[in-house]
């Protein structure tokens, strides 16, 4: 089964100097027939006005990434760890027990866009921890890139839990398939562009579901960029 979600269909936040749009279910939006995919609970794409940001709160047992689109991010948190996020760059905050964090962009100028991504772990009462690795546009054009997984493989980030995103950045002439093992679910989010998903075409902020699907294919791209999830049932 593939079904789509229009970009426009998500939730709207506008906080003046946050605009998110939600994906799933998320604050003070809600809607019953979006609350997660599996263990996919949160993507939210977040713009952040100059000299503004989050400002420290807390989570817990959350496997959250971070996925920088423009702009530069500022993280700080209660694990002592402080960097600064740009394109390219993936963290992986795992709460565990409990962690604080804030994020900020401290540009004068320049809007902050980026995925904030939540995935439940499969493991509860860990220790917090963190981790950021850098992802070149190179290793992600014309092919799905890694970025996280449950076991670290091809130098992607670690989550707690049996799931794994992937990265693509897609043009004319690229096609990519991935497949999807028995009772596996497909979820896949186009951050921009244009890209045919098992023959529908998607475009930025679109996403589509996979169930009972035994790959995904991607095709017929203009200047796309998107995750692939690949997630167990819940």
């Amino acid at each position: 089964m593939l079904q789509i979600r229009k970009s426009e269909e998500r939730g709207n936040a506008d906080h003046g100097w946050l605009h998110s749009r939600h994906s799933f279910s998320f604050a003070d939006y809600y809607d019953p027939l979006h609350t997660g995919f599996g263990p996919l609970l949160v993507i939210n794409e977040d713009r952040v006005a100059p000299g503004m940001g989050f400002g420290t709160h807390a989570h817990r047992d959350m496997e959250i990434i971070s996925y920088v689109l423009d702009g530069a991010l500022e993280h700080k948190d209660s694990l002592g760890t402080g960097s600064v996020l740009r394109y390219g760059d993936v963290q992986r905050m795992s709460a565990g027990t409990g962690v604080r964090h804030s994020e900020f962009n401290g540009s004068k100028a320049e809007l902050v866009h980026f995925l904030q991504i939540w995935i439940e772990p499969s493991v509860r009462g860990i220790p917090p921890s963190y981790e950021e690795k850098h992802f070149p546009t190179e290793s992600k054009t014309g092919r799905l890139r890694l970025i996280a997984s449950g076991d670290r493989r091809d130098g992607s980030v670690l989550i707690h839990q049996d799931a794994s995103v992937y990265a693509a950045i897609m043009g004319s002439g690229h096609v990519l398939a991935h497949a999807l093992a028995p009772g596996r679910l497909g979820y896949v989010h186009v951050i921009r562009g244009s890209v045919d998903v098992n023959g529908v075409t998607l475009k930025g902020g679109d996403a589509a579901k996979l169930s009972g699907e035994p790959e995904v294919m991607l095709a017929g791209a203009d200047n796309a960029e998107l995750l692939l999830f690949d997630l167990p049932p819940h």
